[in-house]
């Protein structure tokens, strides 16, 4: 059986990190944008440090340049950036490192959006996954809110997706829903933040135990990315 990754959001201390690291997170994400979660690219690096090998640190960006972000990239040596805003497809191939593409779901027309951003990507190669993520017009994400996982489910079902797996489910998740989510959406990870946090930027790490342990229940994953 395939195992679903779990990216762990929003951290600010390295000892947290390296727990929750240890606890069984396989990425852990650091915000570099405007957020109560907001890191310093020292404080990133510090988090980066303390890590063992073969923990994914994740860089969360919103409309920054790409020289910007090759700044941080340099200095705090995240090993992935997470694009959260409304950037073009073409800073991709000006980034120097792998890119996740964060994509808000309001209705059905997000198939469309993420194929058409996609479309215009000219280094396809490092894209390494698309995240999905809950619309909210007064936030980029950590809304707690989930959206409606039919959309991708039934696309999913259609044959729709592919091209656009890996799938990283962000939005809403905690230990009470992630489990089912895994089952109907088959994404390659899932992305917390809200659902395992006793306040912004700080994690329970009873939560966060109980948020991994409840990704590993459920059916085999069946999305085309894991054949």
């Amino acid at each position: 059986m395939q195992r679903v990754r779990v990216k762990i959001e929003g951290l600010r201390d390295p000892a947290e990190a390296l727990k929750i690291a240890q606890m069984g997170a396989d990425a852990i994400g650091l915000v570099l944008a405007d957020s109560p979660r907001r890191v310093s690219i020292e404080q990133a690096r510090a988090i980066v440090d303390v890590l063992p090998w073969g923990v994914t640190t994740v860089g969360v960006f919103v409309n920054a340049d790409a020289e910007s972000i090759n700044h941080v990239v340099a200095k705090s040596r995240i090993t992935c950036v997470q694009l959260h805003g409304d950037e073009p497809p073409d800073i991709v191939s000006r980034i120097n490192a792998p890119c996740i593409k964060a994509f808000r779901v309001r209705d059905e027309s997000w198939l469309g959006e993420v194929k058409r951003w996609l479309d215009g990507v000219q280094l396809r190669s490092n894209i390494a996954a698309v995240l999905l993520d809950t619309y909210d017009d007064r936030s980029r994400g950590g809304t707690g809110n989930s959206f409606n996982w039919d959309y991708v489910a039934d696309a999913r079902a259609a044959g729709a997706l592919a091209g656009i797996d890996p799938i990283v489910l962000a939005g809403g998740l905690d230990a009470s829903n992630v489990s089912a989510a895994i089952d109907m959406i088959q994404p390659w990870a899932v992305d917390v933040a809200t659902g395992v946090e006793s306040s912004p930027g700080v994690k329970d790490l009873r939560k966060v135990e109980s948020f991994i342990r409840a990704t590993r229940e459920g059916d085999a994953l069946r999305s085309e990315f894991w054949i």
